[in-house]
């Protein structure tokens, strides 16, 4: 077992790293990936577009071309984590690569269902800063903040912050999604002069925030990109990286990013200890955080990518990626926190808020 006091010694040095998160770099020679000899890899991830864009820029190039055979096991994050749980009792699991969010990962590891990785194994990893390598079970891989999202059109006067929100001039027009539960909680914990690890002052706001706005509530990111376009909603509260897409895809859109200071949400991916390919699973590590593929990615995705020497423009990485000062009030959750309660909390946000 790792030291956990060592794991948990992220938030301010990371906050540093992303500040130097500017560097271009060159396309990785395609000879880093050689050895890959067929096989075949289960790869537990997102469905919809998040999948889709994994298969097209790193499984379909990276991987499938040499030969691998990628399986594709994808459904939401609670879904595969149980089903992960489920396993850690077999000898041999159904799963090489898991994509979750940081948090995520962090539960799992706390549930001894995690192998630690040999950064030292994956070429790539020396474009990542030092402070994003603190977990040492976890790789990197993008990064965003919850943000605020609305419609110029329709909205005159901008929200700027997380507070904001709690006025009955929004009733009907806000738009929240499952997929985002303790992102909100946490929110709600932070507005007042509070802090995110404040569940329980959360739990009341929301509950506040409820009778004064009857917030809609979406299944996913998609349901809720749909009620933004159609007019069902009028302001979002999701990640930046998402209101870019939509703004990018036609939607008169605008970000705004909360005076509060954004809670930030790292994806990327682990290795089950019990693995069936633990050495295919590290090659595809690998193409995860090939440059032109993390470059190509943020392109796409607009999810800010944690190699330093992803090949994008500087346009580009200025639009995704956070100001310095943006970054300095960067919230990043307490893992362990989060951890002990999200259970509890999702049956909570189930009963008082998504019904």
């Amino acid at each position: 077992m790792h030291d956990i006091s060592n794991v948990l010694k992220h938030t301010i040095s990371r906050r540093n790293a992303l500040l130097g998160l500017g560097a271009l770099g060159l396309s990785l020679s395609a000879s880093r990936l050689a050895l890959a000899a067929g096989g075949t890899l289960i790869v537990s991830n997102w469905g919809g577009d998040w999948g889709d864009r994994t298969a097209q820029f790193v499984e379909g190039p990276l991987l499938e071309s040499q030969g691998i055979k990628i399986v594709r096991d994808q459904a939401m994050d609670t879904e595969r984590k149980v089903k992960m749980l489920a396993e850690r009792r077999l000898r041999r699991g159904s799963v090489d690569v898991g994509h979750f969010n940081e948090g995520d990962v962090y539960e799992l590891f706390m549930q001894d269902m995690l192998a630690p990785i040999d950064q030292n194994k994956i070429a790539n990893f020396a474009d990542v800063p030092a402070a994003l390598k603190s977990r040492p079970y976890f790789v990197p891989w993008l990064y965003s903040g919850v943000v605020l999202i609305y419609n110029k059109e329709k909205v005159s006067e901008q929200p700027t912050s997380y507070e904001s929100l709690w006025d009955a001039k929004w009733a009907g027009r806000i738009g929240l999604t499952n997929q985002l539960y303790f992102n909100y909680m946490m929110m709600a914990g932070l507005i007042r002069g509070g802090n995110i690890t404040n569940a329980e002052a959360g739990k009341e706001r929301l509950l506040e925030l409820k009778s004064l706005v009857q917030p809609k509530i979406y299944a996913t990111h998609q349901h809720l990109q749909a009620a933004l376009l159609a007019g069902e909603i009028d302001i979002a509260v999701n990640y930046k990286a998402r209101g870019l897409q939509w703004v990018h895809d036609g939607a008169p859109l605008a970000v705004t990013y909360p005076e509060e200071g954004a809670i930030a949400v790292m994806f990327g991916a682990c290795l089950p200890k019990r693995a069936p390919d633990p050495e295919l699973a590290y090659q595809y590590f690998d193409a995860m955080l090939d440059r032109t593929a993390m470059g190509q990615l943020a392109k796409a995705s607009f999810y800010a990518p944690a190699n330093a020497s992803a090949s994008l423009s500087d346009a580009l990485r200025a639009q995704i990626d956070f100001s310095p000062e943006q970054q300095a009030a960067l919230n990043f959750p307490d893992y362990d926190y989060v951890a002990q309660n999200t259970a509890s909390w999702l049956e909570w946000w189930n009963k008082n808020i998504a019904v």
